[in-house]
């Protein structure tokens, strides 16, 4: 059991690595596209790739959960649903990140872990002293992060903290729907509905270029078959084998990742204020994740019922 649990671990590593690297290929993107043209071609890419992993889930013995409700309209309003919410929010971050560094994006997306259990008070959730706590410290954290010289918070900084609310939302309508539908067929539903929305978006609004898609080929293609494909895939095979408080934790370190992949990569410089601030949002990450003392069971960020 603790090799298959070490096993669930590293995967999660790969995923969260694969997302926080993502936020270098989507700023790369934009200095070919704009973000409605960047996010369709890439989360259509991104469905695309799991059609193949759908086809070979079908093939194989035993590969739906005894939970699983096989019901084609519950299926695709789960997908519109989430889909919707992946447009926005992933809009809102790809937007924000033409005016913000790719390791600050990821900092402040990372703020959902947070937002999550806050949003779950409106579902008669309790909510225990150590999230608020953290709500202290990453309220504390951003500031130092985000604002600016005279107290002005950044136009991208206020995309990217309103992307988390988004990406928050969407990870509540996934969790109220994992349970009752197939977790890969659900994402590549709401990949299709995120990427054929952004598109048509785009050619209202954008006028996209097919030579400048081609410029962006490489960012496109790693955002969308390795960030949306395969990361989301990798998570569905990861926390089979972890538990739930530390698959969350070791998926937030695509934050750190972010951070590192815009320094090795972009050359992205933080200033000591902005480092103060990422170590302050991090640490009220982690602080969110610890479980409550003496139980043994999902901490309240679990937004679905659990099973018996």
């Amino acid at each position: 059991m603790k090799l298959k649990n070490f096993k669930g671990e590293i995967i999660l590593t790969i995923t969260a690595l694969i997302w926080g690297t993502a936020f270098v290929a989507q700023s790369m993107g934009m200095k070919y596209t704009k973000p409605f043209t960047f996010n369709g071609v890439r989360t259509v890419v991104g469905g695309i790739a799991l059609l193949p992993v759908i086809l070979f889930m079908s093939k194989s013995k035993g590969e739906s959960p005894k939970t699983e409700i096989n019901d084609n309209k519950l299926w695709i309003r789960a997908g519109i649903e989430c889909g919707l919410a992946l447009l926005i929010a992933s809009s809102l971050q790809q937007v924000g990140m033409q005016y913000t560094t790719a390791g600050k994006a990821g900092f402040l997306t990372a703020l959902y872990i947070i937002i999550v259990p806050i949003l779950g008070l409106f579902l008669k959730k309790k909510v225990r002293m150590t999230v608020w706590l953290s709500v202290v410290i990453a309220t504390i954290g951003t500031y130092f992060l985000s604002v600016k010289q005279g107290f002005n918070i950044g136009i991208g900084d206020i995309y990217i903290i309103l992307c988390a609310f988004g990406f928050s939302v969407q990870i509540m309508i996934v969790d109220k729907y994992a349970s009752l539908t197939n977790a890969v067929k659900l994402s590549c539903t709401q990949f299709f509905v995120c990427g054929i929305s952004s598109v048509i978006i785009a050619l209202i609004f954008e006028k996209p270029q097919f030579s400048q898609i081609m410029q962006a080929a490489a960012p496109i293609l790693y955002a969308g078959v390795m960030s949306s494909g395969v990361a989301y895939t990798l998570q569905i095979i990861g926390q089979r084998y972890t538990e739930p408080a530390v698959a969350s934790l070791i998926m937030s370190m695509e934050s750190v990742y972010a951070a590192l992949g815009g320094w090795l990569i972009l050359n992205e410089q933080l200033t000591g204020k902005e480092l103060f601030g990422c170590a302050l949002v991090f640490t009220a990450i982690i602080i969110t994740q610890i479980p409550k003392k003496g139980s043994s069971s999902r901490s309240f960020e679990k937004i679905e019922t659990q099973q018996a």
